[in-house]
């Protein structure tokens, strides 16, 4: 059992105290005597039902609305891996079939897997809340050192990647390895 990202822990600080402080007031006025000579009966107990009733609707409003929320934000995640997985499979679509292109389009395919890869890894740490924002990313032969420094070092690490991978697309068309008629690229 994961503690890491619950709320569990910082609610029960709260509850705990709240719920001990509730059952010693319960005790000490569940004497009549006590109850009458501190004023509660039916008023506390419709003020305390009122209470309730609002809060009860508060929680469910809220936890409803933080439902909403991640599965809209699962749901775009989702919708970006596709976008960016057809684009990829169309740039894979587009290479160029000739015998005599095969090593430079290899070479290409590889390093475009590779540039999507990052890109996927880095938006994933963008939107992330955990603590280590590390993923698994394919090898990085294809890069040299002061490339993925700067990377790392950047805030902006998605916009970085998606102006390689578009760099790396228009090379790729100047140098004859992807065969895009005009009006698509």
């Amino acid at each position: 059992c994961s503690l890491r990202g619950s709320v569990f822990p910082k609610s029960m600080m709260w509850a705990v105290p709240h719920a001990v402080l509730t059952a010693c007031l319960h005790y000490l006025l569940s004497d009549s005597n006590a109850a009458k000579s501190a004023g509660v009966g039916d008023v506390g107990s419709n003020v305390l039902g009122g209470f309730s009733f609002i809060l009860g609707f508060l929680i469910v409003f809220r936890s409803q609305q933080a439902y909403a929320r991640w599965w809209e934000g699962g749901t775009l995640l989702q919708q970006l891996r596709g976008e960016w997985f057809n684009a990829f499979s169309s740039c894979i679509a587009f290479c160029n079939a000739s015998q005599d292109k095969t090593e430079e389009v290899a070479h290409f395919q590889h390093k475009l897997v590779r540039l999507i890869s990052m890109l996927y890894g880095a938006a994933l740490s963008q939107v992330s809340e955990m603590r280590s924002n590390t993923f698994e990313f394919l090898d990085m032969e294809d890069f040299d050192a002061d490339s993925l420094e700067f990377l790392q070092a950047t805030s902006n690490k998605c916009e970085v990647v998606l102006q390689w991978l578009q760099r790396s697309i228009v090379e790729a068309s100047d140098a004859n390895i992807l065969k895009i008629p005009p009006p698509i690229l």
